[in-house]
């Protein structure tokens, strides 16, 4: 699990699913309002908490960002402590709204534009040859979406990607509009072109 403050109340967590799998959830359970979810989310906000000062005290918003390959995205923000409910507060419980999305495309990061050279050239061995390269905050990041991979199984592409680099803790929007586009839609059939 990785915290990261956006701003002054809201945070960011990032959750893999072996993340998940420790804590004996699985990706569908996390959808349902289950005891075990509700202690994911406690000790998510006592982390944070802990680790960036992020104090809840009163109703908080939610947002869960499925992401296919690589976790789980969580956005946390504090609403106004004053509700309704504030006489009945109770710090066991933590009023929530829940927001959840699903994502269709797998993101990676990787830390030399090597890692990226050496992934492409397992991927195109196994058929895959699309796929977009950014750049953006001295890293490279490989989007691939569904139907790029669409006839490979996703868990062995999860598998490749993880030799070469880690799931991306921020989203391919914020890289598309704040990097730099350097190969588009066939960034493996490219790179293979170029330097393999």
């Amino acid at each position: 699990m990785r915290l990261e403050r956006l701003t002054y109340d809201k945070i960011k967590i990032f959750l893999t699913y072996d993340d998940l799998n420790e804590r004996g959830i699985t990706k569908e359970e996390l959808w349902q309002d289950v005891p075990k979810v509700h202690r994911l989310f406690r000790e998510m906000i006592m982390e944070a908490d802990d680790e960036l000062g992020f104090k809840v005290d009163g109703p908080i918003a939610v947002e869960v960002f499925s992401l296919p390959a690589q976790g789980m995205v969580v956005i946390v923000t504090k609403g106004s402590s004053e509700s309704e409910f504030e006489d009945d507060y109770n710090d066991e419980y933590i009023e929530m709204q829940v927001t959840l999305d699903e994502s269709d495309e797998v993101f990676y990061e990787f830390r030399s534009f090597e890692d990226v050279i050496g992934l492409s050239k397992r991927l195109i061995n196994v058929g895959i040859q699309g796929g977009t390269l950014y750049s953006f905050q001295s890293q490279f990041y490989l989007k691939f979406d569904e139907e790029e991979f669409a006839d490979f199984e996703l868990d062995s592409l999860v598998a490749l990607l993880a030799e070469f680099g880690n799931p991306s803790t921020i989203t391919s929007y914020r890289v598309m509009e704040y990097g730099k586009l350097i190969m588009q839609s066939t960034a493996i059939e490219q790179l293979n072109h170029y330097f393999n």
